[in-house]
């Protein structure tokens, strides 16, 4: 699973980082947060189009991946690239999907945290729904929750801590140390990173991010066209038991 991938300079990362870690790991199935990969802000259908070029099975989204209008019509059509499923019925596309590679069949669920966020539907209601849904459907499920708070995201692994193989944080850009197998066989982790600069305010360039902090008015912001970093986690879960046995944070 992949932190977020920053403009096209993230995108080109994952396409030189991503097949190489696929090998390294040998693994079978692999999940990139995209909601940031378009130059800007966004998404847009040639970036997630990159994505999956470079190897992604599925590509989860966040609170900007509805910041391109052009982009709800890919989004209704691409089974695998993913919204928060608790923008509801009435927004493009779809937060859950099934990657099936014949021996095994995983769901992946892509949720938004309420704290400091948008006032959408309580994420914990929405997953108890999502489980139903893929209830008897896979072997076992992955979750990416984009959330601002430590807090929510910490409260959320625990509360599906023995429900999911996997429950791993994205949206802050700054890779935590606190991966872990929780209690009841969850890999969790609070956040993946980023795929993007290094030497950057969260993929901005950081002179940007300073004016925008100093002087409280619109600033345009610029990706730095510099060095950058891929990170995520690598997960090893027991089909048998749908638990999580490993997780090691990655970062190149």
């Amino acid at each position: 699973m992949i932190g977020d991938v920053v403009s096209a300079v993230g995108t080109e990362k994952l396409t030189a980082a991503l097949p190489q870690l696929k090998r390294e790991y040998a693994a079978d199935i692999t999940v990139v947060n995209g909601e940031n990969a378009a130059v800007g802000n966004g998404v847009t259908r040639q970036a997630a189009e990159q994505i999956f070029a470079a190897g992604a099975d599925c590509i989860t989204g966040g609170n900007h991946t509805f910041r391109r209008r052009e982009f709800y019509e890919y989004l209704d059509a691409s089974e695998f690239c993913l919204r928060p499923e608790n923008y509801g019925k009435a927004a493009p596309g779809r937060g859950i999907c099934v990657v099936d590679k014949g021996r095994v069949r995983v769901g992946v669920v892509n949720l938004l945290g309420t704290v400091f966020m948008e006032p959408l539907e309580n994420p914990f209601d929405c997953m108890d729904r999502a489980l139903e849904a893929l209830r008897g459907e896979v072997h076992f499920t992955v979750v990416d929750f984009h959330a601002e708070a430590t807090a929510e995201k910490r409260a959320m692994g625990f509360y599906l801590d023995g429900k999911v193989a996997a429950i791993v944080g994205t949206h802050t850009h700054v890779q935590t140390a606190d991966e872990q197998i929780l209690p009841n066989g969850t890999a969790y982790i609070t956040d993946l990173g980023m795929t993007g600069p290094v030497q950057s305010v969260l993929g901005v360039e950081p002179s940007l991010a300073i004016e925008k902090m100093r002087t409280h008015l619109p600033v345009r912001f610029q990706n730095p066209d510099s060095e950058c970093r891929l990170q995520g986690v690598c997960i090893d879960v027991d089909k048998t038991t749908g638990k999580a046995v490993r997780i090691e944070r990655i970062s190149v």
